[in-house]
């Protein structure tokens, strides 16, 4: 199975952000910059993209996908901390911000990183090489009931229980360090007959990754921080590719955008509803069936917007 470096729901993201040629842009997930790319050929010189990521190879690679242009600044960092991002370069707000949540393509494609469960590698899933957990940590030191969880929370696996019981056997015999390990692991606890829906092992990779870069739990926030640094009629977009991360984003953007308890027969609000803009599209929007079969990865996706008021 191969990867494809093609951005998801490009044209979709680039239509949402409603591009002004002079500003200021962030892509909270640089990645292999394939939405930097497009917002780029779009600005003007006095425009400005901000490009995030916590993989410091994925921003060199960046750097050099982006060489030819001048007005990028590259962060080491994570968009969960968009607003200190910002006070730290003196800029108050910006015009548009991109999120692709999720592992990057160039991610799954560095097979010693071991987020692929297609090649053999060392369990490791760090975003971040910085940080100190790793799949290695989760899969080994985790007990059971926090295994069976994550897997039945983050990766929605219906076999959660058998896997987490038979990665305890395995690493009470011998501590479990590489993807094909947990791969065998995990083919041996599902029936052969429930493993006709793409791979056995897709599901806890997933919820492992998910679980090594707590990327749920601050989503909530970051988006909330993320359309409080934009400017009046300024666009976030959000790409999701799980319905725990879908889930967090619609939340907070039906916060953001306010709802009224008043009773319909009043004339003007009086329950104190603050709105801080509005919901541009209310169903997400997904990839085209094209899109789909060109990107496997595009499958899941969910497009969500936002505008400031």
């Amino acid at each position: 199975m191969e990867f494809s470096h093609k951005p998801v729901l490009l044209n979709e993201c680039i239509e949402g952000l409603k591009i002004k040629p002079d500003g200021i842009y962030v892509d909270g997930t640089l990645g292999g910059a394939g939405h930097s790319i497009e917002i780029l050929k779009r600005l003007s010189k006095k425009g400005m993209l901000i490009g995030i990521d916590r993989d410091e190879d994925a921003l060199k690679a960046a750097k050099q996908k982006l060489s030819a242009y001048e007005n990028v600044t590259y962060i080491h960092g994570n968009h969960d901390n968009i607003k200190e991002i910002l006070e730290k370069l003196g800029i108050e707000k910006v015009d548009g911000i991109l999120l692709d949540l999720g592992v990057s393509s160039y991610q799954l494609d560095e097979e010693k990183r071991g987020f692929s469960y297609m090649s053999d590698a060392i369990l490791d899933m760090r975003m971040d090489q910085n940080q100190k957990l790793t799949a290695q940590d989760v899969v080994n030191t985790y007990s059971v009931q926090e295994l069976e969880r994550i897997l039945w929370t983050y990766g929605e696996e219906k076999f959660a229980k058998q896997i987490a019981n038979n990665i305890d056997k395995q690493r009470k015999i011998k501590k479990i360090k590489t993807t094909s390990e947990l791969v065998e692991i995990i083919k041996k606890s599902i029936p052969l007959s429930k493993q006709n829906n793409g791979h056995p092992a897709k599901r806890t990779f997933q919820a492992i990754r998910i679980e090594v870069n707590n990327e749920i739990e601050p989503l909530f926030k970051t988006i909330k921080q993320s359309i409080e640094v934009l400017k009046p009629g300024g666009r976030l977009c959000v790409i999701t590719f799980h319905s725990l991360e879908d889930r967090s984003v619609k939340k907070a953007f039906t916060e953001e955008e306010g709802i009224c308890t008043c009773p319909k027969d009043l004339p003007y609000c009086v329950c104190g509803c603050k709105s801080e803009g509005k919901i541009i599209n209310k169903k997400p929007i997904e990839a085209t069936k094209e899109e789909q079969n060109e990107n496997s990865r595009s499958k899941s996706a969910k497009l969500r917007i936002f505008e400031k008021n």
